[in-house]
C-alpha cells in the first residue's frame, strides 16, 4: 500500500518539507503558491477518480516549478505505481529521498514500487528503514508483512499484521491480510471468524466478501458462498479476474485456488 501525500503544496513550501526553506534560490510568489496549490488540488481530484495519467501530469507540472518540493516527487511516484510504471516511480522516490532522507513516505512508497517488481529483499529494507524512523507506523508492518509473503515467510507476516494492527485496530487491510495468512497456514476456522468480523464491522470491504466466498465454498458452504459473492462482485468486479487477484492484489495460494475453484463452477 502507498501512502499519498496530502499536504497543501503552499503549506509543504511555506515549512520546506523537510528542507530548508533557505535551499530556494529566489522567493516564491504568492502567485506561484496559489498556482501550486491549484494544481496540487487537481492531481488529487483525478487520483480520487482513478485517472493516474492526469495525476501524474499535474505533479509533474508541479516538479517542474517547485523541483525541490520532495512532497511532489512522491505524489508522482504514487500515480506512476497505480499506472504499473514501477521503475519511473523509483526514479521519483529516490529523488524524494535525496531532499528529504528523513521522511518516512518515500522510503514507504518505495517499497510497494519494490515489492511489484518482485524484489522482496529490497522492500523489507527499505520497510525497516521506517520502522528503524518510526517504530509505530503500522502502515511498513503491514507492508513488511506483504513482502515476506512474497519470500513465502507466512508465519513472520503474520507476526506484522498482528503488529499493525495492534498499532491501528481500523487498518482494516492489515486484519484482511491477517485473515489471509492464517488462512494459508492451515488455520481455517480461525481466519474465516476473522474474514467474517471484518465483514460484520466494514459490510461493504468486498476484498474479504469475496475471501468468504472462496473459503465458504470450498468448504461445502454453498449458499454462503453465493450470497457472499453477490455481495463482492457488486462492490469490485475485479475479483472476477484471477490475474487481478494473483498478481496485484496478491491473495495466498491457497485462497487463489479456492476462488478459482468457484468460479469454475459458476
Amino acid at each position: 500500500m502507498i501512502k499519498i501525500v496530502g499536504i497543501f503544496l503552499s503549506l509543504l513550501l511555506m515549512f520546506g518539507f523537510c528542507i530548508p526553506v533557505m535551499a530556494q534560490s529566489q522567493p516564491i510568489a504568492t502567485q506561484e503558491l496559489q498556482l501550486g496549490d491549484e494544481l496540487a488540488n487537481k492531481a488529487f481530484a483525478a487520483t480520487n477518480r482513478g485517472d493516474f495519467v492526469a495525476a501524474e501530469d499535474y505533479w509533474t507540472q508541479i516538479i517542474e516549478k517547485f523541483p525541490i518540493n520532495a512532497g511532489a516527487w512522491i505524489n508522482r511516484g504514487n500515480s506512476r505505481v497505480s499506472q504499473n510504471k514501477l521503475e519511473a516511480a523509483l526514479t521519483d522516490y529516490n529523488k524524494a529521498i535525496e531532499l528529504a532522507p528523513n521522511l518516512t513516505d518515500p522510503y514507504l512508497n518505495r517499497g510497494t514500487a519494490l515489492e511489484g517488481l518482485g524484489k522482496w529483499e529490497d522492500a523489507i529494507a527499505d520497510y525497516n528503514y521506517v520502522l528503524a524512523l518510526d517504530p509505530n507506523d503500522a502502515m511498513a508492518y503491514n507492508n513488511r508483512g506483504n513482502a515476506k509473503t512474497g519470500l513465502g515467510k507466512w508465519e513472520d507476516a503474520i507476526s506484522d499484521y498482528q503488529k499493525a494492527t495492534a498499532i491501528a485496530p481500523n487498518f482494516a487491510f492489515a486484519r484482511a491480510n491477517y485473515a489471509l495468512a492464517l488462512y494459508e497456514t492451515g488455520q481455517t476456522d480461525k481466519a474465516i471468524r476473522e474474514m467474517r468480523n471484518i465483514v460484520r464491522k466494514y459490510p461493504k470491504f468486498a476484498d474479504m466478501r469475496a475471501a468468504l466466498t472462496a473459503a465458504y465454498w470450498v468448504g461445502g458452504q454453498k449458499g454462503e458462498a453465493e450470497s457472499n459473492w453477490v455481495a463482492a462482485y457488486g462492490l469490485d468486479t475485479r475479483y472476477k479476474d484471477m490475474d487481478w487477484v494473483t498478481n496485484i492484489r496478491r491473495w495466498p495460494p491457497s485462497m487463489v485456488a479456492a476462488l478459482d475453484k468457484f468460479l469454475k463452477l459458476n
